[in-house]
């Protein structure tokens, strides 16, 4: 009698720790945001001395992936293989006009550690009807994260873009506060801050800082929830 009591004893203990052992296995562990940094968005190879026109752009996008973490090919830019494309102050998304996808996004504010779930709506597709308004040089809100390229009278970009634009530095900057989320081509969700426009991320850029090499922050959910 005492070796059975004994016997089912440590049963019970056993099967205690194989549950605690398998709740601390099985728990989801915290998203971490990944910085992404100098992301080249067509960057010019030289400027004009004369006025400061930029020299050698492509006028190709940039094409990144979440899932991977990294740029895709312009060889596959007709595939679901990328979610968003950078080219200069334009943010595409694989959707629309932009591509073949189904990603989708949606700029809104707020404190991007603070955002814990992916909305459930509100997201737009890329619907642009000519390249002037694509590259943002008549200003676009048929993007689904909104640019413009010219400077308004008070300084600041459209208000529910990413950045600010100073008519008397000709400087661009991040907006603190602004969230993308994004569908990502894949159905999954992804959320991003942008975080400074120039390379290698000066503190204080000014007009002799280089353009258009993206420093951003980001959150990638694989398994399928609005979760981060």
């Amino acid at each position: 009698m005492k070796k059975t009591k004994l016997f089912l004893s440590l049963v019970l203990i056993a099967g205690f720790a194989g549950l605690s052992s398998c709740s601390k296995n099985d728990a989801t562990p915290a998203l971490q945001a990944t910085i992404y940094s100098n992301l080249p968005a067509d960057p010019a190879t030289s400027f004009n001395p004369t006025n400061g026109a930029p020299i050698g752009k492509t006028g190709k996008f940039t094409l990144f992936s979440f899932s991977t973490g990294a740029i895709v090919s312009n060889a596959d830019s007709a595939t679901t293989k990328w979610d968003i494309g950078f080219n200069g102050l334009t943010i595409i998304v694989n959707s629309g006009t932009s591509g073949p996808g189904s990603a989708a996004a949606l700029v809104q504010d707020g404190v991007f550690e603070n955002l814990k779930t992916a909305p459930d709506a509100g997201y737009k597709t890329d619907n642009v009807s000519s390249k002037s308004e694509l590259y943002g040089q008549s200003g676009s809100s048929n993007l689904a994260i909104p640019t413009t390229a010219n400077a308004p009278s008070n300084n600041v970009s459209v208000s529910n873009g990413w950045y600010s634009y100073n008519i008397s530095t000709h400087v661009i900057t991040a907006t603190a506060g602004k969230v993308i989320v994004v569908k990502t081509a894949g159905g999954k969700y992804a959320k991003l801050e942008i975080l400074n426009y120039y390379k290698d991320a000066p503190d204080s850029p000014s007009m002799t800082s280089l353009p258009d090499y993206y420093k951003f922050a980001y959150v990638y959910q694989p398994n399928g929830s609005k979760s981060f």
